[in-house]
């Protein structure tokens, strides 16, 4: 039998790191360059007497710092993800990350502005602080908003390929089907269709901020909860945690590793390796059976 053709995203996987990457190099340099013309047309036409390096410093400087913060604001939005049911918390927070956001894109800019313009003898004045901070915060509030949403659209449809995971709810009238406090199956959503896993075939599990990723038979499907939550559902019988950020199937255990450092390395049978804590070494060790 043939097997089954890799997916798109499959595919992807190994150029993801690259695509990510090179998406965010090319859209500050084509902005650096873009907005270092139209603002040169300008001086010219307006007469304004600027050289026409000092517009290209200008909006370089702008562009490599932004691209350098791009690595915070990918972090900050694992870590505080968009949801519509905690928008008022989220706004609050957001509006302080641009805040910060600005603060240091403006002084990484303003930096690197006076070391160009000092490599040339010259010297560069940002101005009145209060004022011109003012004027460059609303601009960098706009810039962060379309980071942040560029940043979670790309996560949805990577969610919309890869597939995503739901608890079973209670139904809007008669007795639940299956018990929803200890579910046996898990609904995912996929490219518009539907489908249930059952919960013994999730081989393990790892927290990822506000999501927990279930493995099952090589592919990651992201849950909204946390894995202490999660844990509280899935049989303490055949599910055990390893480690504040993973949990495992103890039947898709293949080995245990000790390590040097009290700690262990869990070797699963589809060919992962998962920390494991020595807060349950011993446990896990007596649990599962598996070999030491």
């Amino acid at each position: 039998m043939d097997p089954t053709p890799p997916t798109f995203l499959q595919r992807y996987q190994p150029w993801r790191r690259s695509v990510e990457v090179g998406f965010w190099v090319a859209q500050y340099l084509v902005s650096a360059l873009a907005n270092s013309i139209t603002v040169n047309m300008d001086v010219r036409r307006l007469h304004l007497g600027f050289s026409a390096w000092q517009p290209v410093v200008w909006e370089t400087s702008s562009s490599l710092v932004a691209l350098a913060l791009v690595p915070a604001m990918v972090w900050c939005t694992r870590r505080f993800p968009l949801r519509l049911d905690d928008w008022r918390r989220l706004l609050a927070l957001h509006l302080l990350g641009s805040l910060a956001w600005s603060i240091l894109h403006v002084a990484g800019m303003v930096a690197i502005r006076k070391a160009a313009y000092a490599s040339v003898g010259d010297s560069y004045d940002f101005g009145a602080w209060w004022r011109e901070f003012g004027y460059e915060y609303l601009k960098d509030v706009r810039s962060y908003a379309g980071v942040v949403l560029t940043i979670e659209a790309y996560r949805l449809v990577l969610r919309r390929l890869q597939g995503e995971a739901s608890l079973l709810s209670l139904p809007d009238e008669g007795p639940p089907v299956e018990p929803v406090d200890r579910p046996e199956r898990f609904l995912i959503r996929k490219l518009g269709r539907e489908f249930l896993i059952a919960a013994n075939d999730i081989e393990w599990l790892q927290a990822s901020g506000n999501y927990v990723n279930l493995r099952v038979r090589g592919h990651d499907y992201p849950l909204r909860s946390t894995l202490a939550g999660i844990e509280t559902k899935l049989d303490p019988a055949r599910f055990a945690r390893v480690h504040r950020s993973y949990m495992v199937n103890l039947d898709r255990i293949a080995s245990i590793e000790p390590l040097d450092t009290g700690d262990a390395r869990v070797h699963m049978q589809d060919g992962a390796k998962l920390p494991c804590s020595r807060t349950y070494r011993a446990d896990l060790r007596q649990r599962s059976g598996a070999n030491e």
